[in-house]
């Protein structure tokens, strides 16, 4: 695509950060659409909208080559504002149907799906570009969201109106930590009045929100790398065909999915066995961090194999480690979950707009990767710090009304 279009890597890291800006301009107003209006109402225009814009990018090569360029950082764009509550709603989700013992399992699985989907399609997207064109992963990946949007209208339902819930099933849940009656606000309450400035003072002015906060920006540097820059490293800087790309692309992706599952099964595991939720989520995520940042050993090899081996254990690592959101679900004050979510993922992709930039311009000006490399894994042993030095003990906040 980029050879097609005539773009540098200074204009593809342009491209995709302009899925960062957008992502990260509608965090806090997602968040509290998200409160005001409830996760599936919210979550069906948002997978309606990904999809549409996904599709619409297979087509950005009818326009000028002079606007080609402009039209795809527009449509990624687009991309990113539709996109923006999917996380906020998913730690809602976890948090209004899981006990506390479950959420880190639940969290893990739907924050390592997006692993899963890489590992899933990244063989087959790679087929499409070398068979079919680049257009037609776009067009591809639209219709699927197509469907999955008709599917998540027909099967999802909030616990107390899920036509199969039992009193007490609803009461089990309920008695353990979730928050079963969280889309159904009382008048004049958090969510209903609005995303007071007050509130999100509060959240900033927190020490342990704010290292959760900043920890998340540190990890997702890793995972942005991987999202966008990682496909061009290996053909670039290692050889690959975009076909072999597209197989080995999976490997890592698998790892992280697993690290993912791994990480929660993990920090659960620990709960249930005594251990505090402070232990229980931060071990994991130090654990994590210290292998994703032997991504720097890659710099230190030109085995093929050895490189790809590298990249899965790193990856494995920051699946393993990257449990912000099972912490946002036990620490963000039950009236604003959503908007704490919103709070939370604008400081975490900041590093989907400044990740693909700093690697842009490290590759354009160094000629290499390596630089880029060292990047990514110190930024893995700073969320690392965020979570020893800075956080502190693991609790619900409490408004201050």
């Amino acid at each position: 695509m980029a050879k097609e279009l005539q773009l540098s890597a200074v204009s593809m890291g342009y491209i995709f950060s302009a899925f960062g800006w957008a992502y990260l301009l509608m965090q806090i107003p997602g968040g509290w659409l998200l409160d005001k209006f409830g996760s599936k109402k919210v979550y069906t225009y948002s997978l309606f909208f990904w999809s549409l814009f996904t599709f619409l990018q297979g087509f950005v090569d009818m326009f000028p080559l002079a606007w080609a360029g402009i039209s795809m950082f527009f449509m990624r764009f687009m991309l990113g504002f539709s996109e923006a509550p999917s996380f906020p709603a998913n730690a809602r989700i976890v948090a209004a149907w899981f006990p506390t013992k479950e959420r880190g399992t639940a969290s893990a699985i739907f924050n390592s799906a997006q692993y899963f989907s890489l590992a899933l399609f990244s063989p087959l997207l790679g087929w499409l570009t070398f068979a079919w064109g680049w257009e037609h992963v776009f067009t591809v990946m639209g219709v699927i969201g197509f469907v999955l949007t008709a599917l998540w209208i027909k099967l999802i339902h909030n616990p107390t109106d899920h036509p199969r819930m039992s009193a007490e099933e609803l009461k089990f849940i309920s008695e353990n930590g979730a928050v079963v009656d969280m889309d159904h606000k009382k008048p004049g309450s958090a969510a209903a009045s609005g995303p007071k400035l007050h509130y999100i003072k509060q959240l900033l002015s927190n020490r342990m929100m704010l290292g959760v906060f900043f920890g998340q920006y540190f990890i997702n540097t890793i995972t942005w790398f991987f999202l966008t820059w990682f496909p061009i490293y290996l053909v670039q800087e290692k050889g690959m065909s975009i076909l072999k790309v597209g197989l080995v692309a999976s490997i890592p992706a698998l790892c992280g999915f697993a690290g993912g599952v791994l990480g929660g099964v993990f920090s659960d595991y620990l709960i249930k066995r005594g251990l505090s939720l402070t232990l229980a989520r931060k071990l994991p995520i130090v654990l994590g961090m210290l292998l994703a940042s032997t991504i720097i050993l890659c710099n230190y090899t030109n085995n093929t194999t050895l490189v790809v081996m590298l990249m899965a254990l790193a990856f494995f690592g920051k699946g393993f480690g990257a449990l912000g959101w099972p912490v946002i679900s036990d620490t963000a004050p039950k009236e604003i979950v959503g908007l704490c979510g919103g709070v939370f993922n604008v400081f975490g992709n900041v590093a989907s707009i400044v990740t693909p930039l700093v690697i842009g311009y490290l590759v354009s000006e160094l000629h290499s990767f390596n630089a880029a490399l060292v990047f990514v894994g110190c930024s893995a042993l700073m969320a690392m710090v965020c979570y020893l030095f800075v956080v502190g003990d693991i609790k619900r906040m409490e408004l201050q009304k």
